[in-house]
Order: structure tokens, then C-alpha cells, then sequence
């Protein structure tokens, strides 16, 4: 069984060109694929790349993608805005005579915002184009990673869906098995039924039968054991194949419901109705479960 969950994570740590990066992935269910990314500014271009190649990886989930970036032995200068300074030089000079007003010193002038300007030494076009390209490699290389850890945990998952529709097929062959689905049964029983009612009174063997064969009609669940056999059938093929099949699995747990409910609606005998009850509370959980499926 190949399928995939949709909740999952990576993690890759490295460097590339004097940065040190480390890509994250994690996911969880969701309806359709909703990606989010969240990594340093400035670096749009590795975005775009790492989404198109999320995009091609991954069906569905709601995913979040963070890139955290360092410079490996950074030289940082400062710049200072000399004009700005002797500007404010000035100003301090003319009403430095001023009652009540303290003179200005040098650090304060420093700390005025825009006189000092750090600068990171910052690598040319050329080399940073490299370095994107180092970190979309390392992106699609955490992918890797977190597309095996979704299969990782799709092959457990894979498990407990073949479990429910295992039980499903036992239940529904227990129900097709019942004695009392027959028309021979549901007449004796009905017979039964009368003689409480109507006492010594004789009944009509032929008004009697047309009778039992009417509600053995009624009751018949055979169309519905025989649509749950083929939904097996399907959820088995669904549950070994290697595509994302979450909306499928997610459709066929609806008429496994839908035949079910039926099936109960329909019963006229406490051990059907038993087996039925059975089927509804495993086609729920089986329903759960196919919620986590990509």
C-alpha cells in the first residue's frame, strides 16, 4: 500500500556559499494543497522556485515552508551620514546657551536615527544567483524527506483503513448469510405473529404467503450487500495505488454510509439490524481516517 498522509515534516540544516541555512516543511490536513512560505527578505526568487517545486510534489494538505539564513563569519562596517551629523552639530551649537537645556554629546548625536547606517558586505548578482540556486536545491532536497515521511506515516494509515474495510466485508457476509432474510423465515415469523394477534382464528396459507413475499421484498438488502462488496473492492485497489487518492477514498466512505443507512432502514430482524449497526459505527471510523489521506 503506497498511500500518502497529509500530515508530515522535514527538517535540513547545511551551508551554501558562507550561509548557513536551514530548510523546515510540516503539513497538516486540508481540503485542497494551501502552501505557505516564510523566509528572509529580499530572497522572493527562492520562493517562486520552491513553490513551483512543492507544487509538482505535493496533492493536497496545508503546508508551511520556512527557510532560516545566516551569514557564516560576517564582516558588518557602519556608514556614517556626515551631513546629518554636523547638521545636527550645529543645531546643538545654536541653542546650546538655552536655560534648562543640557548640552549635547557626541553619542547622543550618534543614536539620532539615520546618522549611523550599519552595512553588510552583501555578495554580488552573480554570486547570489548561486546561492538560490543552492537553496532551491536544498528545498527540493528537504522535500525528498518530507514526501518519504508522508508515505512513512501513509503506510500506517494504510493499515488501519485495510482493517475497516476488511470488517465491513465480515459484517456485510454476516448479513448476507442471516436465515432470517429469507422469505420462508420472514413467513414464519410473521405466522407467528398473527397467531398472537388473531388467536385460534385460522389464517389463509395464500394470503399469507403473498404477504411474507411482499415485506421480503420490502426488506430485501441484497442490492446493498452487493454495492457494499463492489466498494470494497474499489477501496482495496484505491488503498494500493500510487496517486493521491484522498478525494476518492473520501467519496467512497459516502456510499459506504449512504448503503449502510439503507441497509438498517430496511431491516426487519434485531440481528440484522445488530450487523447493521456495526457496519455504520466502522464506516465511520473508516471515514476518520480518510480525512488524514492526501
Amino acid at each position: 500500500m503506497t498511500i500518502a498522509s497529509m500530515t508530515g515534516f522535514a527538517r535540513r540544516d547545511g551551508s551554501v556559499s558562507g550561509y548557513r541555512y536551514a530548510w523546515e516543511i510540516r503539513s497538516v490536513n486540508g481540503r485542497g494543497l494551501d502552501m505557505r512560505f516564510r523566509l528572509p527578505p529580499g530572497w522572493d526568487g527562492v520562493e517562486a522556485k520552491a513553490r513551483a517545486k512543492a507544487g509538482e510534489a505535493l496533492a493536497r494538505g496545508n503546508v508551511s515552508a520556512s527557510l532560516q539564513l545566516a551569514r557564516e563569519g560576517a564582516t558588518t562596517t557602519f556608514r556614517i551620514d556626515t551631513a546629518l551629523l554636523d547638521a545636527l552639530v550645529e543645531t546643538a551649537r545654536r541653542y546650546g546657551d538655552l536655560e534648562g537645556l543640557r548640552p549635547a554629546s557626541v553619542d547622543g548625536l550618534l543614536a539620532v536615527k539615520g546618522v549611523v547606517e550599519v552595512v553588510e558586505n552583501l555578495p554580488d548578482e552573480a554570486a547570489r544567483a548561486a546561492i538560490e540556486r543552492d537553496l532551491v536545491a536544498a528545498f527540493e532536497a528537504t522535500l525528498k524527506d518530507f514526501v518519504a515521511a508522508r508515505r512513512e506515516e501513509g503506510r500506517a494509515l494504510a493499515g488501519v483503513l485495510g482493517r475497516h474495510v476488511d470488517e465491513i466485508e465480515r459484517l456485510f457476509t454476516e448479513a448476507e448469510a442471516l436465515p432470517a432474510r429469507t422469505p420462508e423465515a420472514i413467513r414464519a415469523r410473521l405466522a407467528e405473529q398473527l397467531a398472537v394477534l388473531l388467536g385460534r382464528q385460522e389464517l389463509d396459507p395464500v394470503r399469507l404467503h403473498q404477504e411474507a413475499a411482499l415485506i421480503a421484498t420490502r426488506a430485501d438488502v441484497r442490492e446493498e450487500i452487493d454495492r457494499l462488496k463492489a466498494h470494497v473492492a474499489q477501496a482495496r485497489q484505491l488503498l494500493a495505488s500510487p496517486d493521491a487518492v484522498g478525494r476518492r477514498l473520501d467519496f467512497l466512505a459516502q456510499e459506504f454510509n449512504r448503503e449502510t443507512n439503507t441497509l438498517c432502514s430496511k431491516s426487519n430482524d434485531t440481528e440484522l439490524t445488530r450487523i447493521g449497526l456495526a457496519l455504520k459505527a466502522t464506516v465511520d471510523q473508516f471515514k476518520e481516517q480518510v480525512q488524514n489521506v492526501e
